[in-house]
């Protein structure tokens, strides 16, 4: 039985090898197929990763909180007090920090850069999983008197500091504000709205309040709340004590909206994957076109070698023998077209994926399935033809011309 497979296999080998422009513009379409669903489904990864680094970036199991107009002309801001009653009154929360915002350019050592400067805390750093990576957070002193002491990120450090050296205990400026650095923090990548997390100069809140902004309001405020407390009902009690302190009353709307990024990190994985599933099958409408093409080469291969399958027919071949040759044939081109397939897709991905700066995710089960679907698309498309040759009248086979 091996041997007679074998046999078959290398005469499959070499009837594509007799014509193999043939073979490969038969193929073209299974090749399609398997290197737009790869890429499609790999493509499609990478987004849904990167789309979770981004929502994790800004802490898992938090709410971020910040104002919107209502019933008002101008969003109204947060007061620390709402910080400290969230705190005190409502049950499942782990932190909750306010933070502020400003824009100012860094000056160091005859260097400048542009960058983003935020008012933040040690609780705010915690509740958005903030690490620092080289030296320290913030004092408790310092955050409760306001210190000019900045933590940097990466970028910063990168633009005005000097290649190799610690940046830690020197002196920098932000506008006319000056600040000892005493900290880096983690690359941390794009936070989301065309935010660089990495391109940040934080310093205690009071200090960014008291410099930049010139008031004591809290422009938006995280909650971190503990995973083991059903999110819905801390929302809920999240909204009626910021209706309270903000004094509105009956059916009118919140001027404040709530995040949560875990509700946020699932809707955005389902429709990135429901996404990436409707182009896939948009993608292996082209396997069918593929499959199509196999059967119709194959039936014209039949034709072409009537008067061979006869002779084999005439001198004792089974009609299984002659039947498994040709189907044989339409699964090895299938294969081969999906290994090609998979080559290109992998080519493709790698490239798309730098292109389009996301994640390379390799899949290694969409890729098995492809090869595996291509093999079932050979049988499921050569066995007519199979069928249809082992079939012949060996004597009118021979007559044929």
């Amino acid at each position: 039985m091996l041997g007679m497979f074998g046999s078959t296999l290398l005469l499959s080998f070499r009837e594509i090898r007799r014509h193999l422009l043939r073979s490969f513009l038969t193929t073209l379409g299974i090749i399609i197929g398997v290197a737009a669903v790869i890429t499609m489904v790999t493509l499609g990864n990478g987004v849904t990763a990167s789309v979770k680094d981004q929502i994790s970036s800004l802490g898992s199991n938090v709410f971020i909180v910040f104002p919107i107009e209502g019933d008002r002309d101008t969003p109204r801001p947060f007061e620390q007090a709402d910080i400290d009653a969230i705190g005190r009154q409502i049950a499942g929360v782990v932190e909750v920090a306010g933070s502020v915002n400003a824009t100012g350019i860094a000056f160091h050592n005859g260097q400048d850069w542009s960058t983003g400067v935020q008012g933040a805390d040690n609780e705010f750093l915690r509740a958005q999983s903030i690490d620092v990576v080289e030296g320290r957070p913030f004092t408790t002193e310092e955050t409760k008197a306001g210190k000019n002491v900045c933590l940097i990120g990466p970028k910063v450090q990168a633009a005005i500091f000097v290649a190799g050296t610690s940046p830690l205990g020197a002196q920098m400026r932000v506008n006319q504000v000056p600040c000892t650095v005493i900290g880096v923090l983690e690359e941390r990548g794009d936070g989301g709205g065309g935010s660089d997390q990495d391109n940040t100069v934080i310093m205690p809140l009071k200090t960014v309040q008291r410099r930049f902004t010139g008031n004591d309001n809290i422009q938006f405020f995280v909650v971190k709340y503990d995973e083991s407390y059903a999110s819905a009902s801390i929302q809920d009690a999240l909204v009626s004590l910021l209706r309270e302190r903000r004094l509105l009353q009956g059916d009118a709307n919140n001027d404040f909206n709530v995040i949560d990024t875990a509700q946020v990190n699932q809707a955005l994985g389902a429709a990135t994957g429901a996404l990436t599933a409707m182009v896939a099958v948009i993608a292996g409408i082209s396997l069918l076109v593929g499959g199509i093409g196999i059967m119709n080469i194959m039936l014209v291969s039949v034709t072409e070698r009537t008067r061979e399958i006869g002779i084999r027919l005439a001198i004792g071949a089974l009609a299984r023998e002659v039947r498994m040759q040709f189907l044989t044939e339409a699964v090895v081109l299938c294969c081969l077209g999906g290994v090609i397939g998979i080559a290109l897709a992998l080519v493709l991905s790698l490239g798309l994926s730098a292109l389009i700066d996301v994640p390379f995710v390799f899949d290694p089960v969409i890729n098995v399935l492809s090869f595996v679907f291509s093999a079932v698309m050979g049988i499921a498309f050569g066995y007519y033809p199979a069928s249809r040759a082992s079939r012949l009248d060996p004597i009118d086979a021979l007559r044929h011309e």
